[in-house]
């Protein structure tokens, strides 16, 4: 009787796929893809690093090397969709956080007060996208789920303070934004 092998692997005619050097391999065209359906190059920099991610990750060996390039085409175009899908909601998030704050004046008969409003929310969804990511993002957790701190905390993954210095510091930096574009005054 022959000693069995504890470790499990490939059967022997399956070829473990080396996601790197495919990867490589692929990069440019898929670039290409990617960056036509985008426009972007940051956020083509961005999906690209989540097919990498999501190539690497995937632990089945390959059985065919030659299926590699369209199975990483499917991929890049599921991930572009993911990517707007988010950009989507970041985008409604921050419109819907523009409406929350224009004043309440807005409502009112006078066309020139609601151009003015309309004018202002615009500002302020300029403001909004003008700032990092990070700083959109948990200031539309606080304002727009209107979670709190230890909501956003536990939700994160990080401390208490650890939101409360992110807040205080976005607001800084929202509050830099409003001023340059004259949405409000400069503190004195």
């Amino acid at each position: 009787m022959k000693p069995t092998s504890t470790t499990a692997g490939p059967p022997p005619h399956v070829a473990t796929a080396d996601w790197n050097v495919i990867l490589a391999d692929c990069d440019r065209w898929l670039r290409t893809v990617v960056f036509s359906r985008l426009r972007d190059r940051h956020a083509t920099d961005e999906v690209m690093q989540e097919v990498a991610l999501a190539a690497v990750r995937q632990a089945a060996p390959l059985r065919d090397q030659t299926k590699a390039a369209p199975w990483l085409y499917r991929l890049a175009v599921r991930q572009v969709l993911q990517y707007r899908r988010k950009k989507g909601r970041q985008r409604k998030l921050a419109d819907s956080y523009a409406v929350r704050t224009a004043p309440l004046e807005a409502t009112a008969a006078d066309p020139l007060d609601w151009l003015l409003a309309d004018e202002r929310r615009g500002l302020i969804r300029v403001a909004l996208r003008n700032l990092a990511a990070r700083d959109m993002e948990i200031l539309l957790l606080k304002y727009t789920e209107d979670w709190s701190y230890h909501e956003i905390a536990q939700r994160l993954g990080v401390s208490h303070s650890a939101v409360e210095a992110r807040l205080h510091r976005a607001r800084q930096r929202l509050r830099s934004e409003l001023t340059a574009l004259e949405v409000i005054e400069a503190p004195t």
